[in-house]
């Protein structure tokens, strides 16, 4: 499954709703490393299809949501549980790093 663009008008359904974890990918167009990760993000997004939700979250169209979480550098990923931050991680990342963040 590809990753899912989360609105504040999906949010709550897509990520508060979730029966699975969600990855959130805090990004914009603008940024260099955000693009770096964004194909890893996908290969996540791949890998654990069934298993995870991958969101991204685009921080200049969702300004409200970048601010609820606090998010003040990018990228930022975020895994959440049944509502609840679990774990986050700011900057570029490996794939293996956010693997392990996962599997935890």
């Amino acid at each position: 499954m590809a990753e899912i663009i989360i609105t504040k008008n999906n949010f709550e359904t897509e990520v508060m709703q979730s029966d699975k974890p969600v990855l959130l990918d805090f990004w914009a167009t603008w940024c260099g490393p955000c693009r770096m990760l964004a194909p890893v993000i996908d290969e996540i997004a791949v890998a654990y299809d069934g298993k995870i939700k991958v969101g991204k979250v685009n921080v200049d169209d969702e300004p409200d949501l970048a601010g609820a979480f606090q998010i003040a550098s990018i990228p930022t990923v975020v895994l959440m549980k049944n509502g609840k931050i679990v774990k986050q991680s700011v900057g570029y990342r490996p794939k293996e790093e956010l693997v392990k963040m996962l599997e935890d």
